[in-house]
């Protein structure tokens, strides 16, 4: 799944990305907080695949897998 994500300096000036596409991960991310569901976020962009959402939160939750223990400030 996470072999989805890709970081190429030339795309999205190197923020991971989908498959290459112009779809950062972050934007995925930020739709999802938003609340939008999955099926929502298929149907405004339909290049976007169901298993590239999921390849977004497992890609989220391996970034916050922290080994310390800092406090992160809003």
């Amino acid at each position: 799944m996470i072999s989805r994500i890709t970081i190429d300096p030339e795309i999205c000036h190197g923020k991971p990305c989908l498959r290459g596409l112009r779809y950062p991960v972050t934007m995925v991310l930020e739709l999802l907080a938003s609340g939008m569901s999955v099926p929502e976020i298929l149907a405004d962009y339909p290049d976007l695949e169901a298993d590239d959402i999921t390849a977004c939160l497992q890609y989220a939750a391996r970034l916050s897998d922290v080994k310390s223990t800092t406090q992160v400030s809003t």
